[in-house]
């Protein structure tokens, strides 16, 4: 016998410019890769978005207004995003409804903008396109990455893809977790209470926790001071983990090589921001977990959880599943 079939409700909500309708279409050919008997239905206003959420029982996107749990009948609400602390987590908990989140989603694509980025900087390909750009045929000084120290903070999906990714290219990775405890692809891993400690070691440093109470200004006036000079930053975590002004400060008075930012704090950044003004500053607009691939990872996420959900008649024990 057939399981009963599933709704799930996908909001209208776009991923790195990609369409919603892109997202059902995967969501719909992944539930027939994985046997799961699920209507897929497509939001494209906000009548169809409180119709759909009230019938549902799964929806998915990127934001939950917290004024929706009043009408809305979903078990499950399955965020795009890895992070989740846009979401009235503790609203949802309270009305039952479980939250899963991307999480590994993004490893594969942004480790290869956080690649990218360290050996611009390394490679010195901005000075090459300066000179390109005055048509000036005049040699420069490159170093290399080779025999470097990579420091990655958070060992998330992410951040143990971005230390993987590096083990390609001779250097010593340290990362920085909370439980240090715990196996990782680093060559060693220590605590946030020996932060300044990995700073100090560090070539290059990439940010990839998430953003919490503790993290929150991680990256100070203090952190900037203690690492090397010739240190580079590359931020593919939250804006707010690093401290702005304090960047912009050490950029201005040479304290640090310069920085890959894909967050910032203020996001968007505004136009006069002055860290639009450093040649040695990569900006680019929250933009480095995107991939063709993304909607058919994420679909594939919430397929085996449906195929879960069918098995054990429950929404719990989820994969990704937050809290």
């Amino acid at each position: 016998m057939r399981a009963p079939s599933m709704e799930v409700a996908v909001l209208r909500q776009k991923v790195h410019g990609r369409p919603a309708s892109a997202y059902a279409e995967v969501i719909r050919e992944q539930c027939r890769e994985h046997g799961v008997n699920a209507d897929v239905t497509l939001a494209r206003t906000p009548g169809e978005e409180r119709a759909a959420l009230a019938r549902a029982d799964v929806a998915t996107g990127i934001e939950f207004d917290e004024t929706w749990l009043d009408e809305a009948a979903v078990n499950l609400f399955a965020c795009v995003y890895a992070g989740t602390d846009h979401l009235p987590l503790d609203a949802l908990a309270e009305r039952g409804i479980a939250v899963t989140n991307a999480s590994g989603v993004h490893g594969p694509n942004v480790a290869e903008f956080v690649v990218g980025a360290v050996l611009a900087f390394v490679r010195e390909f901005w000075t090459a396109r300066r000179h390109q750009r005055a048509r000036r045929w005049e040699s420069f000084n490159a170093t290399e990455l080779a025999g470097s120290t990579v420091t990655v903070v958070g060992q998330g999906a992410i951040g143990r893809t971005v230390v993987e990714r590096f083990d390609a290219f001779d250097v010593e990775t340290l990362a920085v977790r909370w439980s240090p405890a715990k196996s990782g692809p680093a060559d060693e891993t220590v605590g946030y209470d020996q932060f300044h400690n990995a700073l100090a070691r560090t070539d290059h440093l990439v940010l990839a926790c998430p953003l919490t109470e503790d993290t929150q200004g991680l990256v100070d006036e203090d952190a900037l001071a203690t690492l090397p000079t010739h240190a580079t930053l590359t931020n593919i975590a939250r804006g707010p983990v690093v401290d702005t002004d304090a960047l912009v400060l050490a950029l201005r008075d040479d304290h640090v090589r310069g920085a890959a930012l894909d967050v910032t704090d203020p996001e968007p950044l505004p136009e006069n921001h002055p860290l639009w003004g450093f040649e040695e500053v990569l900006i680019t607009p929250h933009n480095a977990g995107d991939t063709p691939n993304y909607y058919q990872r994420r679909a594939g996420i919430l397929a085996r959880n449906l195929a879960r959900v069918a098995e054990t008649g429950t929404f719990a024990d989820l994969e990704n599943q937050v809290g």
